[in-house]
């Protein structure tokens, strides 16, 4: 049985895409430019158009690794092993390949790639791939969107940054509409569509987690509550992907705050505070947080989903259920299944009905 018996759906896993499939599917004036992976020394390191290298692993750990590949009888045993009965997954290397080329026709170029292998290989409720849509082309964009949207696509991805143009612009106005007209929850993965490497040297791997990759969460979703765009749009659904939550009290708490003493200058004017806008329509994602979870009658349970970021080695898989059992200890039940399965099947459009409860003792 999972903790409290309730269904845990992993609103953060990721596939190792095969990175050849680029170069298989974009345009053949884009395929010297893709993605790939080369071994430099011991390493086995991803090489990206617009980010430096990226060390992925040891080129010998490579064959005894849990990768998290797309065949979907291989991603069931092992999320149903951490007590998962669905997911919504992310890509791995195009994460930050797809959003790093300063070239719009190029990420797009890459998006499409990934979306068209994605809604092939994923086509069970269980598992539910996010459409990759570049931002740097707003026109492009909207004409992306739609596509994802007839593929099937149940969610879509949009880079954390735009480093041309902040999310509280209103030039992306066009674009909310025809996402608020299509209904897909819009997610926001940490440290993408920039380099989240901020610092190098003595304790630069929690730095640049922290301040260059999660901090992602709260510049998204205060820019589009303060910058208005949920006031004019209400129909949107907004998910930071990998981020934590423990921040969402503090800038729900300040921005109201904020907003109200600096009502002379606070533009535009909102019809709600800013947090009754985040409250409405924002969720933040997390592996372990407790001090989100003590936050909750603050934020409110519906602004928070779990995710074990399956199969990275940062996650909570495969311990989850012993991970939750002790940052929930003390929640009410009721508040533990809307956190880790309830408010995903609502915002991602889950049917309960038909995920697996899992019956068979999982490890704690």
């Amino acid at each position: 049985m999972t903790y409290r018996d309730a269904i845990h759906i992993s609103t953060d896993s990721h596939v190792t895409e095969p990175i050849e499939m680029y170069g298989e599917r974009v345009d053949a004036a884009f395929r010297g430019r893709v993605p790939h992976i080369e071994t430099v020394g011991d390493w086995r390191t991803l090489l990206i158009e617009g980010l430096g290298p990226r060390k992925l692993m040891r080129a010998s750990e490579r064959e005894v690794a849990t990768i998290g590949d797309w065949e979907a009888e291989d991603r069931f045993r092992d999320q149903l092993r951490d007590g998962v009965s669905a997911e919504v997954i992310f890509p791995t290397y195009a994460l930050q390949a797809c959003y790093a080329s300063d070239d719009a026709q190029f990420q797009r170029q890459l998006c499409r790639a990934y979306n068209s292998w994605a809604i092939e290989v994923f086509d069970d409720h269980r598992l539910l791939p996010v459409g990759m849509v570049s931002m740097l082309d707003i026109e492009g964009a909207i004409e992306d969107v739609k596509i994802v949207a007839e593929q099937g696509f149940r969610a879509l991805f949009l880079p954390a940054q735009v480093p041309t143009r902040m999310y509280n612009d209103g030039a992306y106005d066009p674009f909310w509409a025809v996402a608020q007209e299509i209904d897909l929850p819009l997610t926001f993965h940490s440290g993408t569509g920039h380099e989240p490497r901020v610092v190098r040297g003595p304790g630069g791997a929690v730095v640049n987690y922290l301040m260059g990759a999660q901090l992602d969460g709260p510049m998204v979703i205060l820019t589009l509550a303060a910058g208005g765009a949920l006031d004019r749009f209400p129909g949107l659904k907004v998910v930071t992907v990998e981020t934590g939550a423990s921040w969402l009290a503090w800038i729900m708490t300040q921005a109201d705050a904020i907003y109200a003493d600096h009502s002379m200058w606070a533009n535009p004017k909102l019809s709600l505070k800013p947090s009754e806008l985040i409250r409405r329509q924002c969720s933040a994602t997390f592996m372990y947080d407790p001090v989100a979870i003590n936050n909750r009658h603050t934020t409110g349970i519906e602004t928070l989903m779990w995710g074990n970021d399956y199969p990275h080695p940062e996650g909570t898989w495969p311990e989850s259920q012993a991970v939750n059992a002790d940052q929930f200890d003390g929640v009410d039940l009721a508040e533990v299944t809307e956190i880790v399965g309830g408010n995903a099947a609502r915002v991602f459009g889950f049917d309960l009905d038909q995920l697996p409860r899992i019956a068979a003792p999982v490890p704690a």
